[in-house]
């Protein structure tokens, strides 16, 4: 069995791009790609900043062809994959060993583009549980995601990764008091109330921020995370009324298209006497237009202008980071192991099946042209099966031995070209006439 993870993220590809392919229910898609031959497990991790894929498969062409298909035909959102260059770009792909070491990376959150940041963990766990719901998730990568998860607990125990990390809702607060001197007479209109969401809400609450008002598609969670801040709770079609009463927006909701446009600014900005506006969009896609950061008073953050914080939060960490990074190493060699000695079995399985056809048929050849009793036909039976079992014995126990080893993969792969294990035929190669 093959691992392969394809995928972009904030360092290949642009908020532009990554949002054409950003997914909010990631069932239905999988349910897609494990109903065919290729891919046998996939899991599907789709978030602000990265957009990956994880599977498991029988054999590796077959998969990265229908990995790039479905991220062309199934993902892309404008429809046109196929004929942009920029996706080309965009997308890496790692296989067995490099794809175990990127999503332990990834769970650990030194591939974030905020270094320590919490949220990506439980990410990826929502996206693994999302997986296991419909069915796309076997035993192989929950043995692999489950190993992350343990991963990233010992980075987060061992290191100070995650000390006071530059967090979204840290960057989005500092960024507001730059623009205003101070918050205590501001109001902020936050639309989504999800994590992201909230973790800038307290943020800006503790910078002295004045009044809150949250909008959402579900009107139980606007009132339950308003209540919570003194805030008040209202529907996504009052965002035009809220707009012009709003000095701070932060956005992070699901969506096909900008629910704020350029238009809708325009109108807040006349009814504010042009009074600033300070917008922070974490959305993708996107929840507010670009265009939006043409205007004179709008200040428009979007996820990918954070990347100036994010490298100055990783520079901090770097030593962190090394020690991080050695974990993670740890924990990947940790895993090759098992799935070498996972992959051991059926090479053993196999070259004892191959070696016991070539024996029977061969001793049938044999048996028919010469006249043996039932006792001597017995004793050459079981002759032929010891020299067979003689012959397969240190083969066999370098290949459990070799299975604990770190190349421990590559010396099945060498033993299953060695013994034509995955060549179809009769066995009939070398006999004599």
């Amino acid at each position: 069995m093959k691992l392969l993870l394809l995928g972009m993220n904030h360092r290949t590809a642009p908020l532009a791009l990554r949002e054409r392919f950003a997914v909010e229910d990631v069932r239905p898609g999988l349910g897609k790609l494990v109903a065919g031959d290729e891919i046998d497990e996939a899991v599907l991790i789709s978030t602000c900043n990265r957009v990956e894929i994880v599977c498991a498969a029988p054999r590796l062409e077959p998969a990265q062809l229908r990995l790039r298909s479905f991220f062309e035909r199934e993902l892309d959102r404008r429809g046109d994959a196929a004929r942009d260059p920029a996706l080309d770009a965009a997308l890496y792909e790692y296989a067995d060993t490099g794809a175990v070491r990127h999503l332990f990376r990834v769970a650990s959150s030194i591939d974030s583009m905020v270094v320590g940041e919490p949220q990506i963990l439980g990410q990826v766990k929502d996206s693994y549980r999302a997986a296991v719901s419909c069915g796309a998730c076997g035993p192989l990568l929950t043995r692999l995601f489950q190993h992350a998860f343990s991963t990233a607990k010992r980075v987060k125990n061992e290191t100070r990764i995650a000390e006071r990390p530059v967090s979204v809702a840290r960057v989005a607060a500092e960024l507001a008091t730059e623009i205003f001197d101070h918050l205590r007479d501001k109001a902020a209109l936050l639309v989504g109330a999800g994590e992201m969401t909230e973790l800038a809400l307290e943020r800006l609450r503790s910078e002295g921020l004045a009044r809150i008002r949250v909008a959402n598609r579900t009107p139980a969670r606007a009132a339950e995370l308003a209540g919570r801040f003194g805030g008040s709770a209202h529907a996504l079609d009052e965002l035009p009324a809220l707009l012009p009463r709003s000095d701070v927006v932060l956005t992070s909701i699901g969506g096909d298209a900008p629910l704020l446009d350029r238009d809708a600014f325009l109108r807040a900005l006349a009814q504010r006497r042009n009074r600033p506006i300070f917008v922070i969009d974490i959305g993708v896609p996107r929840n507010v237009a670009p265009e939006v950061n043409e205007l004179e008073n709008v200040y428009l953050y979007d996820i990918d202008d954070l990347s100036a914080a994010a490298a100055a939060n990783a520079e901090g960490r770097r030593r962190e980071v090394v020690t991080a990074e050695a974990l993670v190493l740890e924990e990947q060699q940790r895993f090759d192991v098992w799935l070498a000695a996972l992959s051991a079995v059926p090479t053993i399985r196999d070259l004892r099946d191959r070696a016991e056809r070539i024996r029977r048929r061969e001793l049938e050849r044999q048996l028919a042209r010469l006249d043996l009793g039932p006792e001597q036909q017995e004793a050459v039976d079981a002759l032929t099966r010891a020299i067979v079992n003689k012959l397969l014995h240190p083969p066999v126990s370098r290949l459990r031995d070799q299975s604990d080893r770190e190349q421990g993969l590559a010396t099945l792969e060498t033993a299953r070209a060695l013994f034509g294990l995955d060549e179809s035929g009769d066995d009939e190669e070398g006999d004599e006439r």
